[in-house]
């Protein structure tokens, strides 16, 4: 589109119209959509560019491994309170047993 807006005359444009394959109505069209950033947001977004499979699936389980770990580490404090609860709660019954 640079190029046909550098022309100069009708004639060129309608040169480089030809080399190219194209239509004046489909180059207006473009320019509608230039104008309103439509080309410039699909240029952003790299349609039909796919990642790597490999990365998506090390990603998602380092992530799902970071998740893991956290609940890892609240399981691990609660098995500790309940020992805790469970010596103190031994302790008091080996109290209240030799009162008896």
């Amino acid at each position: 589109m640079g190029e046909l807006d550098s022309a100069d005359s009708k004639s060129e444009r309608g040169e480089i119209l030809r080399r190219e394959g194209l239509y004046w109505s489909v180059v207006s069209e473009w320019r509608k959509q230039r104008d309103r950033g439509a080309l410039e947001s699909m240029r952003q977004k790299h349609p039909g560019r796919k990642g790597d499979p490999v990365r998506a699936e090390n990603a998602r389980l380092r992530a799902r491994v970071e998740d893991l770990e956290g609940r890892l580490q609240v399981a691990e404090e609660l098995i500790d309170a309940q020992g805790k609860v469970s010596a103190l709660l031994g302790k008091k019954y080996r109290k209240s047993a030799a009162e008896k």
